[in-house]
């Protein structure tokens, strides 16, 4: 089928506007009618051949909220008219061990992405949800329950479901010490995240300028990683810190925050090799790392969110996490867009709190911008 979509020709060229072919439905398939898309910081690493792997022409996005237009005959879980979700790979082999676990994320084979990769026929091109429509199979799409905002679901994709997997793997929960490096995009969510789990959250920042926003999205402490204090202060303290940056010359002095049996975990991917004397690892300190999430957790993601969101209504507005938000609205988008106008591609981008929604419903020019 015939699909318009906004593409990267190249590392250096601007995104565009682009018509390209996607499968008709097969037995199992779900095609969607995108709403809302995500724009990720990875996005646009790839549409600048940061991380030298990208495909060209590329229709980034893997943070898509839209609604079933059409089901294949063998469809089971979605009818037409449903609110749904595809992160950030839309396949996997089925049959690895991972796979098997319902661990699709990490499967031997490597789950075909939602762009910048190839189907399984290995010359079809993958493209994201900068585009108006989406066919994938039923078994890697999720449900978008209904207290969420559409748009505010969108980021829960990836930042929400690459935060809340550590957290749930290394139980962060009531009695939880849990560190947060950088309030980016990936930062605020795991704050978010954390705070609502009823874990006692620090967020681990290089200066002072974002302590507001970091108590204002739950976290009940705040420390700048190279002050003077902070390695006394905090010294073996954090059952978990999540490490959201990309940068390895702090880990050594984080890793002594860690306390012992407690682990780091990196989400952010480094530019090159780590390195790291062994001496912070005999206290049993552990340093791990988690890619996204699977099927399941993406699942689970969005369904903790609306969980909260019912709580709040329920109490009048009031959270009994340390935020001011509640978790079920990401602050990285909830703006949400006028009446489907064009079904052109949509182009304009809605920026709240650093980060962008690519609104599918919307005809201006699009632009692409990022903040931390």
């Amino acid at each position: 089928m015939l699909c318009k979509g906004y593409a990267a020709s190249s590392g250096d060229a601007p995104l565009r506007p682009f018509t390209f072919e996607r499968r008709e439905p097969r037995m199992h398939d779900v095609l969607i009618d995108i709403l809302f898309c995500g724009i990720c910081h990875s996005d646009v690493h790839q549409a600048r051949d940061e991380w030298g792997t990208s495909i060209f022409p590329m229709v980034p996005g893997h943070e898509i909220v839209g609604r079933v237009a059409d089901t294949g005959a063998g469809v089971t879980r979605f009818t037409s008219g449903d609110l749904v979700g595809v992160g950030c790979f839309v396949e996997s082999c089925r049959t690895c061990p991972a796979c098997l676990a319902g661990d699709e994320h990490f499967c031997a084979e490597y789950p075909i992405m939602t762009y910048n990769a190839y189907q399984r026929d290995g010359t079809t091109p993958t493209y994201g949800g900068y585009s108006d429509k989406i066919v994938v199979d039923e078994d890697y799409v999720v449900r978008v329950p209904s207290e969420l905002s559409p748009a505010a679901a969108a980021p829960l994709l990836c930042a929400g479901v690459t935060t809340y997997s550590p957290l749930r793997h290394w139980g962060a929960g009531e009695h939880s010490a849990v560190g947060v490096v950088g309030l980016g995009g990936l930062g605020h969510v795991a704050v978010k995240l954390a705070a609502a789990m009823g874990a006692k959250v620090t967020v681990l920042s290089s200066s002072e300028r974002k302590r507001a926003d970091a108590v204002r999205l739950g976290a009940s402490d705040y420390a700048v990683t190279d002050g003077s204090d902070t390695r006394k202060r905090l010294a073996s303290h954090f059952d978990l810190i999540l490490n959201t940056v990309s940068a390895t010359a702090d880990l050594d002095r984080l890793m002594q925050l860690v306390a012992a049996d407690g682990t780091m975990v990196l989400l952010g991917v480094a530019d090159g090799p780590i390195s790291m004397p062994a001496t912070p690892f005999m206290k049993r300190r552990r340093l791990s790392g988690s890619m996204i999430g699977s099927m399941r957790e993406t699942q689970e993601t969005l369904d903790f969110c609306a969980d909260r969101v019912r709580r709040v209504r329920c109490s009048g507005g009031r959270t009994h996490n340390r935020g001011s938000q509640h978790s079920g609205e990401s602050p990285r988008s909830s703006t949400r867009a006028p009446n489907r106008g064009d079904r052109h591609a949509g182009s304009r981008a809605i920026e709240s709190h650093g980060h962008v929604i690519y609104d599918t419903r919307m005809t201006s020019r699009m632009r692409i911008r990022h903040q931390e």
